[in-house]
């Protein structure tokens, strides 16, 4: 693997495709990506809502986390993508939000595609947003 970043839609689904390639190649736990933060516009705002989304992706497994209205989008993002199915979600008291692991029972290509469409709609990425393969 020899980018670790993208910003065009067919880039990113080809980093997405690259770096589960090479995760499986080194046999590593899982991989993660993750999209640019959204800058925050006050100075004073707090750090954590400035945090960039991520997803982790290993053996046909997709962690994440998101809000409730993150969860919302993702549910109704599912009706797109049959092959991928929630198979836990975990809410820690200690915490905001919802861990959510899903199962991909896809090829790369697909899970690829669900990846970029998760930025997009989940997290609300703007078209041309950027991701990193931040761990392979």
């Amino acid at each position: 693997m020899t980018r670790f970043d993208a910003a065009d839609p067919d880039d990113r689904r080809a980093l997405f495709v690259d770096a589960i390639a090479a995760h499986e190649h080194r046999e590593s736990p899982f991989l993660t990506v993750e999209a640019e933060p959204i800058p925050a516009d006050e100075p004073d705002d707090d750090a954590e809502s400035a945090a960039p989304p991520w997803v982790q992706y290993g053996d046909g497994t997709l962690n994440l986390d998101c809000t409730d209205e993150e969860l919302d989008r993702l549910k109704s993002l599912l009706d797109e993508f049959s092959a991928i199915t929630i198979d836990d979600l975990h809410r820690p008291e200690q915490a905001e939000g919802t861990n959510v692991r899903l199962t991909a029972r896809t090829d790369p290509e697909r899970v690829a595609q669900f990846l970029d469409r998760t930025f997009l709609a989940v997290y609300e990425r703007p078209d041309d947003y950027r991701v990193w393969a931040a761990e392979v």
